[in-house]
């Protein structure tokens, strides 16, 4: 499957069926050689109103199934991120968690993505 292929399909959660829009971008694990994330932009808990500027960022692991038309999720809880939180261009390509180690970052998971 392509990158392109992933940006033209609606992501919607399951735990409330709501479209929380289209993938805009990965978020890679490039020590790993995997995705880390989906993101999907100008996420806003109220419907959209009153400007942008915000991503949702979605874990691999909250991915329920990828279908051709959409990707269905399940996220009790979101993580939406600024997109000034990326310090420069390239870190927007390496996911924000892999900078922490696995002990630290496998506990901090726990405490942003309930399972």
């Amino acid at each position: 499957m392509k990158i392109s292929d992933f940006q033209t399909k609606d992501v919607i959660n399951i735990v409330d069926g709501k479209k929380l829009g289209q993938i805009s971008d990965l978020e890679l694990d490039l020590r790993q050689g995997r995705i880390d994330s989906i993101v999907v932009p100008n996420y806003n808990k109220f419907l959209g109103l009153f400007g942008g500027g915000t991503d949702l960022v979605i874990p691999w692991r909250n991915i329920v199934k990828i279908g051709a038309d959409v990707v269905l999720v399940k996220m009790e809880e979101t993580r939406v991120t600024r997109q000034e939180e990326y310090e420069s261009p390239s870190n927007r390509y390496e996911s924000p968690s892999s900078r922490y180690e696995p002990q630290e970052r496998q506990e901090r998971e726990r405490r942003t993505y309930p399972s």
